[in-house]
C-alpha cells in the first residue's frame, strides 16, 4: 500500500550530462506485466493456484507482499509472513494486516466468480490469520471482481477534476465493510488541513536514517532488479527514470529529502478531487484487516469508474500526528486507518509479485 518515490533532479542531468546510459521500462518487464496483471481460468474452471494469484494482486504496503496461503478441505487460510514486514515505517504491523485484508477481499471476489460463496472470519490465536470459507454453489458474481487485474496506485499527478455525486455514491457503498467506516474529504479548505499534517509527517520520516534505509532496501531502481525479484517498489511505476542499482541508490541518499518530497506531496494532493480515509471501530489486527478489505474494494470500485487513487499514509505512521489528524476528522477513539487521495490521470506501469508457488504453504 505504499506510496514512496523520490525527485533525482539535478542529479539526473548532471548524471545524463556525463554519459551515464540510463536503463528504461523495456519489453521484458511490460511483457512480465502484462501476463502478471490478467484473468486466469474460467469461472467455472479456477483452481486454487488461481485464487491465490487474484490475492496477491492485491495492494500491499511496499509491495512486501507479506502473506502465504494455505488450503484446507473448507477454506484458504491467509497468515502474516513476519519475514516481510516493515519495522520501522509499520511498527506495529498495522500495514501489514491491512494488506492481508486487501489479499482476503480479493480472494473472496475470486471464489464467488467461481461460483461459490465465502466468508471470512480471522483467528486471534498466535499471531492471527484469516480465513476464507467457501461455501455453497450458485454465489452471485460480484462485478468488482473483473477489476482487479486493471487496479493500481497511481503515484503521478491528477488533472484536477471533481468527482460527480453518482460516483462518489457508488465509492461510499461499495467501500461499506463491518468495522470500518469511509470518510470523503472534498472541501478544500480541509483537505489543505490535512496536508499540513501529511507534510508534517513526512518532513519527520524523511529526516529518520532508518527509515530512508528500510524504504531503500525495497526500491527496485531498474526492470531487471524488479523482474528478478518480483517486489518491492519499482521506480518506473512513479514516473521516474530507471536507474543501475548502484547509481539509483546513490542519487536516492542524495536527493531524497524532506523538501522536495513535500513539494511534490503538496502539488498531488492539490491536484486530487478529494481524500478518502477509512477509520475502523477498533484498533486491533481483526479490524485493520477489516479496514484492508474497505480499501481494497473502494479501489477496485474506483478502477471500474476510471478513478486513480495513491496512498497517503505518513500521518498514520507516526502516533502522534495519527491522533492530530483523529482529533481533526472527530472520530473519537476509532483508529484512522489508511488514507489515498484521488481523482482523474492516465494509467502508470503496474508493479510486479513474486510466483504464486513463492507464497503457498503446502499442507
Amino acid at each position: 500500500m505504499k506510496r514512496r518515490t523520490f525527485l533525482v533532479g539535478a542529479g539526473v542531468a548532471a548524471a545524463t550530462g556525463a554519459g551515464v546510459h540510463w536503463l528504461t521500462r523495456g519489453p521484458d518487464y511490460d511483457s512480465v506485466a502484462a501476463n502478471l496483471w490478467s484473468h486466469r481460468s474460467s469461472a467455472s474452471g479456477a483452481g486454487f493456484a488461481d485464487l491465490v494469484h487474484y490475492a496477491t494482486l492485491a495492494a500491499n504496503s511496499h509491495n512486501a507482499q507479506p502473506w502465504h496461503f494455505r488450503q484446507t478441505p473448507v477454506a484458504v487460510v491467509i497468515a502474516p509472513d513476519f519475514t516481510r514486514a516493515l519495522p520501522v515505517v509499520d511498527a506495529d504491523n498495522h500495514h501489514l494486516y491491512a494488506s492481508l485484508g486487501c489479499a482476503a477481499e480479493n480472494l473472496m471476489l475470486a471464489v464467488r466468480a467461481a461460483g461459490r460463496s465465502s466468508e471470512l472470519t480471522f483467528d486471534p490465536a498466535g499471531a492471527g490469520r484469516v480465513q476464507v470459507t467457501t461455501g455453497r454453489a450458485g454465489a452471485a458474481r460480484d462485478a468488482l471482481f473483473e477489476a482487479i487485474p486493471d487496479r493500481q496506485c497511481t503515484r503521478s499527478d491528477y488533472d484536477g477534476r471533481a468527482l460527480g455525486a453518482a460516483d462518489r455514491t457508488v465509492l461510499l457503498q461499495a467501500a461499506r465493510v463491518d468495522g470500518c467506516e469511509l470518510l470523503l474529504i472534498e472541501d478544500r479548505a480541509r483537505v489543505e488541513q490535512v496536508l499540513e499534517l501529511i507534510l508534517a509527517a513526512t518532513t519527520v520520516q524523511v529526516a529518520d536514517p532508518a527509515f530512508v534505509a528500510e524504504l531503500r532496501s525495497w526500491l527496485r531502481f531498474n526492470a531487471r532488479a524488479a523482474v528478478e525479484r518480483g517486489d518491492g517498489l519499482y521506480v518506473g511505476c512513479s514516473g521516474n527514470p530507471t536507474l543501475p542499482t548502484w547509481l539509483g541508490s546513490i542519487l536516492f541518499g542524495a536527493f531524497f529529502k524532506p523538501a522536495a518530497e513535500n513539494v511534490r506531496y503538496a502539488r498531488q494532493v492539490r491536484s486530487s478531487a478529494g481524500l478518502a480515509v477509512f477509520v475502523s471501530e477498533r484498533d486491533d489486527p481483526a479490524h485493520w484487516v477489516q479496514a484492508g478489505r474497505s480499501y481494497q474494494r473502494f479501489a477496485l470500485q474506483a478502477t471500474a469508474l476510471g478513478i486513480r487513487h495513491a496512498h497517503l499514509n505518513q500521518p498514520l505512521e507516526i502516533a502522534p500526528i495519527r491522533r492530530q489528524l483523529g482529533a481533526l476528522l472527530g472520530v473519537g477513539d476509532r483508529r484512522v486507518d489508511l488514507m489515498v487521495r484521488y481523482g482523474h490521470a492516465a494509467p502508470m506501469p503496474r508493479s510486479l509479485r513474486r510466483p504464486v508457488s513463492d507464497v503457498i504453504i503446502a499442507t
